[in-house]
């Protein structure tokens, strides 16, 4: 399995040719994959404290915080990682890959019980952008993709491609004034960006 993600990361990563492909044993992704197999062996031998103190350590070496309950499938490479939370009853299935600042998490507190399916559940071959967050209970599809700083909330059918809102761009005769009010202006409450599906891909 260690192969499979080297193999893995080597394929994924662009950045990685000729001599430098040793690199990727300093990962951090894949520093934290390996950890949370131990931490998840452990937690389903229901040992105490050991499995949360190695996920502890790992997201302090590494800043990816995955919870030693949640089940991660074969081949799953987390590309720079810094920032990514994957929660207790999360599920990914093979060659899921993650880019920083993903969140497979949950709805909160108020809504969550314990013990229950609290976390997504995501299928085979999914891409989940920069800053994608999954939340609550929700399922995603085999080959779907989840772009950049998307908010998914329910779910998504296999081969769909979910994007978040992009940034207007002001023309450069606008930029200046436009610059000017908003520093002049209090700022409006901040309005959640909701991602739309774009329909599956072939």
């Amino acid at each position: 399995m260690i192969f499979d993600d080297l193999r893995t990361a080597c394929r994924k990563d662009p950045a990685l040719h000729g001599s430098r492909v040793i690199e990727v044993v300093l990962y951090p992704g894949l520093w934290a994959i390996w950890s949370h197999r131990i931490a998840h062996r452990l937690h389903r031998w229901r040992l105490p404290l050991l499995p949360r103190l190695l996920s502890q350590l790992t997201r302090a070496l590494t800043g990816i915080e995955i919870h030693p309950g949640a089940a991660i499938g074969r081949r799953c490479f987390i590309d720079h990682g810094m920032g990514v939370v994957i929660g207790e009853s999360a599920e990914l299935g093979d060659d899921v890959m993650l880019y920083h600042r993903v969140t497979l998490g949950g709805t909160g507190w108020w809504t969550d019980d314990k013990g229950s399916k609290r976390h997504p559940t995501v299928g085979d071959r999914v891409v989940l952008g920069v800053g994608a967050t999954v939340l609550g209970p929700v399922r995603v599809g085999h080959d779907a993709v989840i772009g950049a700083h998307a908010l998914v909330l329910r779910d998504v059918p296999a081969h769909a491609t979910v994007r978040a809102p992009q940034a207007d761009i002001a023309p450069a005769d606008r930029a200046a004034a436009s610059t000017a009010a908003h520093i002049s202006a209090p700022a409006d409450p901040a309005t959640p960006h909701t991602a739309r599906t774009e329909g599956t891909r072939p």
